[in-house]
């Protein structure tokens, strides 16, 4: 945002934005009455003070009658915040599972998802990052990825990964007393800092990568051509001169465990043994199972339980483990989804059986859209919104996303107030008790939504959102308004696209001057409060490191390709 465009509205606009800062800083003495009872009050971003100043009042009266009510809850749960069970899916998009006449549509049901969107609230504008790091950086962190160099997707071995500074999730709420354990996908890393057990989780299992190398890039991947140019058996090696271009998958790291603040061990995978579709499907068969079984064991502990699990499918590649196809829809994906939708009724049936269910918030939903390069074959392709993974569209932007706890969240609910995934950081860290653990020295773009889940549509602090590809802001989201960015630049704020995603969800129809007449410049305004907002808290780079450091039983050939990568990356230096 630091084009010529852009520098010229900033200048235009310096006298207004100080009386706005000013403003702005006035209302940040205003905060909740949870935030108020903490010694410094949480740094926002600059639009919610904003909307803070117009609501802050009524903000602080819900607030309390929110503490009166989590009080009661505690106390008829012998003093102790609910269990969380975060369920979170890869690739998949708005209006893929929740709902049977969706379902009907796409070809395949499920009903394990379709019945806890039943027994919960619906979130209908629920928005994530565009892709799989940037939006689980997002839930854990409470940030936009951009504030702390997470906002791209790694495959291969890149020694970076979230930063130790950075504070999750998992350790505001096992400061206050939660166990806490992770289980599936991570994909925040492969340096040591940035792995879940050293990120507050008592207990991982998780790849060090993810499905780039586990299902596409493999062997059987190669051989089904699922990529191209990686295997003796679809590409000719005689002219190859550089036998480093290529990464082996079965040389990376592949499925590791550990405990919190210890280092990890490689499993199932032997020094020398290739990877395989197979042993893909088996990682993803025993993360299930752990799933299932750190269930049954935090639920047997007095304290709180936070199990966040990722399952890996229903991404996947080669058709080797599929013997059948058993739905209409006939999609690769889709049989996986159709089995990962069998795995969330399993837990929601042991849950029911433990005796926990009335005292877990259950949350399912879908880290970003489809990934569109694998339509149609996948079974998936983009339904109300147009795009897919990687895109600042809503259709790589909105995810169906399921909240339930019995007792407290209205059951068969919708809100169509604009979430986005970092609030959940906020949100789960005051239900759990644990918001004086928030930092206070970074802006935290997570905004609490308590009163949201607790007292239904309407009741959301948000409606905005600022939508980044990468480091580039592509689009910004204001009610049911939106303004898109190419590139991250504007050159007249009133020419610009315009979206009404009411009326136009598909973004095809794009308005400038019947919105931009009268919100070319308050969209401008937002724009610049943010990136001033930024100026004043900058924006850092991730952790970096040795890949695969901390790993103790690292394999010879993994130990060759982390030593093939470290010489590659300082090459251009000498």
């Amino acid at each position: 945002m630091n084009d010529p465009d852009t520098q010229k509205i900033r200048q235009q606009m310096g006298a207004t934005m100080k009386r706005l800062l000013t403003l702005t800083a006035a209302s940040a003495l205003t905060l909740s009455a949870t935030a108020q009872a903490q010694e410094d009050p949480i740094v926002r971003d600059a639009e919610y003070y904003i909307l803070e100043k117009q609501h802050g009042e009524r903000w602080t009266a819900e607030d309390q009658e929110i503490d009166a009510v989590m009080a009661d809850f505690r106390e008829q749960n012998g003093g102790n915040p609910p269990n969380i069970l975060y369920v979170l899916l890869d690739d998949v998009g708005f209006g893929d599972m929740g709902n049977p006449t969706m379902n009907a549509v796409r070809g395949y049901k499920t009903p394990a998802v379709n019945e806890l969107a039943t027994e919960g609230m619906r979130l209908a504008r629920m928005y994530t990052e565009p892709s799989c790091t940037p939006t689980r950086v997002a839930f854990m962190t409470g940030r936009h990825p951009i504030r702390n160099g997470m906002g791209n997707t790694a495959v291969d071995i890149s020694g970076f990964g979230l930063a130790d500074k950075e504070v999750t999730l998992a350790e505001v709420l096992s400061d206050a007393g939660y166990n806490t354990v992770h289980i599936g996908k991570w994909h925040l890393g492969d340096i040591r800092e940035a792995w879940p057990n050293f990120q507050g989780f008592d207990y991982a299992a998780f790849p060090i990568h993810q499905q780039g190398q586990l299902t596409l890039y493999h062997d059987d991947g190669a051989n089904e051509e699922i990529t191209i140019g990686i295997g003796e058996n679809n590409y000719d090696s005689r002219h190859t001169k550089d036998n480093w271009f290529r990464s082996d998958a079965s040389a990376m790291a592949t499925g590791v465990e550990g405990v919190r603040d210890t280092n990890v061990r490689e499993v199932h995978m032997e020094p020398g043994e290739r990877w395989t579709e197979q042993k893909y499907h088996e990682m993803n068969l025993r993360y299930q199972d752990q799933a299932m079984e750190q269930l049954r064991e935090l639920a047997a502990k007095d304290e709180p339980f936070f199990l966040n699990y990722w399952p890996l499918y229903p991404i996947v590649g080669p058709r080797t483990t599929t013997a059948e196809y058993t739905t209409p829809n006939g999609g690769t994906y889709v049989e996986k989804m159709k089995l990962v939708d069998q795995w969330i009724g399993d837990l929601m049936a042991e849950m029911d059986t433990l005796g926990i269910a009335d005292d877990t918030i259950v949350i399912v939903m879908g880290d970003n859209g489809h990934a569109t390069k694998f339509s149609p074959e996948s079974g998936f392709t983009p339904m109300l919104y147009r795009g897919g993974k990687g895109a600042t569209l809503e259709g790589g932007v909105r995810v169906d996303a399921f909240v339930r706890w019995p007792g407290m969240i209205e059951a068969n609910s919708i809100v169509n107030d604009i979430t986005h995934v970092s609030d959940l950081f906020t949100t789960l860290a005051r239900i759990g008790g644990g918001t004086g653990g928030i930092p206070r020295d970074r802006v935290i773009d997570g905004v609490d939504q308590t009163s949201l889940l607790l007292n239904g549509d309407t009741h959301g602090r948000r409606d905005y959102v600022f939508l980044y590809a990468i480091n580039a802001l592509e689009a910004v989201v204001k009610e049911q308004y939106k303004l898109a960015i190419p590139g991250g630049s504007i050159d007249n704020a009133i020419l610009a696209d315009f979206y009404d995603l009411y009326r136009d969800p598909q973004e095809k129809y794009p308005v400038s001057t019947e919105i931009g007449a009268w919100g070319g410049a308050k969209f401008v305004r937002m724009i610049q409060r943010h990136v001033q907002r930024k100026e004043q808290y900058p924006d850092e780079g991730p952790g970096l490191g040795r890949p695969y450091e901390g790993i103790e039983n690292l394999r010879p050939e993994s130990e060759a390709a982390v030593a093939e990568f470290l010489f590659m990356v300082q090459t251009p230096e000498k």
